[in-house]
């Protein structure tokens, strides 16, 4: 029978064997999934009864209504400022281990090590680090009479986000550097020298030359901080649990807390939703500045 078909129909048939396995990998483990939970934030259910009952957009009223899941919503923001501050000294350390530096293959590596640790391992070690009883940070202010700066780093409510957002800076640096470090040096050579023929200073051509050549590689670092400073959990579920008193609660942590503590799996699947479009609005925004500034 195969011999019977010709070139272009074998093409066919091999072209749909092979991607029939992705495609149902593919509908299996994302579109379905993504189907039922529309699906499932329509419905009231307790993530264990048989028995589902219809709720409509009752439950993303719920969410719109609950103060506490949008004062959860602006902690987040805390970790976005902190994955800025993350961007731009990602970007200084790249254009200074992009030069002729003594042992700057040393401090890349020491750079980039902290990324390719075990979030749980990071989250226990600066546990050791801002603990307030036994922590190396507040014995080592103890011991050079800072005795007033040594706080319950983890219990005050005004301080906690930014320890948190501190070390998530301190693990993803090394990966915004890496990947700023990559972009210049793809800028092409010829290009510099031109502008320093020019009489362009260094600083000059780093904004006017260098930066504008790298726009697409800032708006992707931009992309993958923001999606992952508002979708932020392993830190604030590991270190704190929500506290103190709710003070460290980021939109997933709630979101977790509604399904799996509460039981509401239909208001969860709401409020998972209701995250996917506020990341999507600000990417909007965010792609919106970028595409302006590099025109």
């Amino acid at each position: 029978m195969v011999n019977n078909l010709t070139y272009v129909q074998q093409k066919r048939i091999l072209i749909i064997l092979f991607l029939f396995v992705p495609l149902l990998l593919l509908c299996l483990f994302s579109l379905y999934p993504a189907v039922y939970l529309v699906y499932l934030s329509l419905m009231n259910w307790d993530g264990y009864s048989p028995v589902k009952t219809w709720a409509g957009f009752a439950n993303y009223k719920d969410v719109f209504a609950n103060k506490e899941i949008w004062q959860a919503f602006s902690h987040n923001f805390v970790y976005l400022g902190w994955g800025l501050l993350q961007n731009m000294l990602g970007l200084l350390f790249a254009l200074m281990l992009n030069s002729r530096l003594r042992g700057r293959n040393a401090y890349r590596v020491f750079l980039f090590m902290p990324y390719i640790m075990n979030g749980v391992a990071v989250a226990y070690m600066f546990n050791y680090v801002f603990n307030s009883e036994y922590g190396s940070l507040n014995t080592l202010l103890h011991s050079v009479g800072l005795d007033s700066l040594a706080i319950s780093w983890f219990g005050s409510p005004k301080i906690v986000n930014h320890v948190l957002g501190f070390i998530t800076l301190w693990k993803f640096l090394g990966l915004n550097m890496v990947i700023y470090l990559a972009a210049l040096q793809s800028v092409p050579a010829d290009i510099i020298e031109a502008a320093r023929i020019d009489g362009a200073s260094r600083t000059q051509t780093v904004f006017r030359v260098v930066l504008p050549n790298m726009v697409r590689v800032i708006e992707l670092n931009l992309f993958l901080t923001i999606i992952g400073t508002l979708e932020i959990f392993d830190l604030p579920f590991l270190l704190t649990k929500g506290g103190p008193l709710g003070a460290s609660d980021t939109f997933l942590t709630k979101t977790v807390e509604m399904a799996f503590k509460f039981n509401n799996f239909g208001m969860a699947s709401a409020m998972s939703l209701t995250l996917i479009a506020a990341v999507i609005v600000i990417l909007s925004v965010q792609r919106m500045v970028t595409r302006r500034w590099s025109d």
